[in-house]
């Protein structure tokens, strides 16, 4: 795979694109705890954008206020233009609309086939009739290779497998944006490296905005546009841009040790 691939024909320059996603200000806390405060970035229609850092910096609890799982303490998150922190129910109804979630676990339901899983979220939000949502669900499992396994359980398939149903319902109203959590958990290098291929590919064809929390210096690099880092002790943004370019020009030593792993060549197939 190319390691820095370069803009798709049809996809807009990350440079010139609308944006997707504006957070500003965002303060982020359990309890009396600030996990992460001042988190201010902007990401781009079309962009593979990744949120990266050590381990406790503050990733997952980041997505989770992206996603509306966790209320911020302070601070704005939009998408379009549209405010989604806002206590407007109905506003933010119609923008869950617009971006789907893989969670690292992939998060299906053991107890449903992968029809079921994938056709959740077209039952919840659309009025399509039982027929429209199988030809959906028919269409969404052979875009991630799983044509076929459509009445398999979860527990039938390997992790892998797990991961593209996963991403088959994240997909399943055809969203805007797709977040991403740790995607190359639990994958052995050739798995990884064929999700990578995948997400490329659907980047590629249906221009889908991608947000990736990771750790994976392979996947970081194969993928990213661009990234933000976030740091523990500063809870907050320590560097953004592209993750070659900061590995090459950054001087703050936490940048470096993180995006070159204390001096050791990166390589990406």
């Amino acid at each position: 795979m190319n390691a820095n691939p370069e803009p798709k024909i049809g996809m807009p320059e990350p440079g010139s694109a609308a944006l997707a996603i504006e957070v500003e200000d965002l303060e982020c806390r359990y309890g009396d705890t600030v996990v992460l405060n001042g988190i201010t970035f902007t990401v781009k229609e079309g962009e593979l954008f990744f949120v990266i850092g050590g381990s406790g910096c503050g990733k997952t609890t980041l997505l989770r206020h992206l996603v509306g799982l966790m209320k911020p303490a302070k601070g704005t998150v939009r998408y379009f233009g549209e405010n989604f922190t806002n206590d407007d129910l109905a506003a933010r109804r119609n923008l869950l609309k617009t971006f789907g979630v893989l969670y690292q676990s992939s998060a299906l339901w053991s107890s449903m086939t992968l029809r079921e899983n994938v056709a959740l979220p077209l039952e919840e939000y659309t009025t399509l009739s039982r027929r429209e949502r199988e030809e959906i669900v028919a269409l969404k499992l052979a875009q991630v290779g799983l044509a076929g396994f459509e009445d398999y359980f979860p527990a039938e398939l390997s992790g892998g497998m797990r991961k593209r149903a996963g991403l088959a319902r994240a997909l399943a109203l055809d969203p805007r944006i797709v977040f991403f959590d740790e995607p190359s958990a639990g994958l052995d290098p050739v798995l990884s490296r064929k999700l990578d291929e995948l997400i490329l590919q659907i980047r590629e064809t249906l221009g889908t905005t991608m947000v990736i929390v990771s750790h994976e210096l392979a996947n970081i690099y194969a993928l990213a546009d661009r990234v933000i880092m976030l740091d523990h002790d500063a809870k907050g943004i320590i560097a953004e841009g592209r993750p070659r370019e900061l590995a090459a020009t950054s001087g703050d030593p936490r940048v470096q040790e993180f995006l070159t792993r204390g001096g050791e060549e990166v390589k990406t197939a």
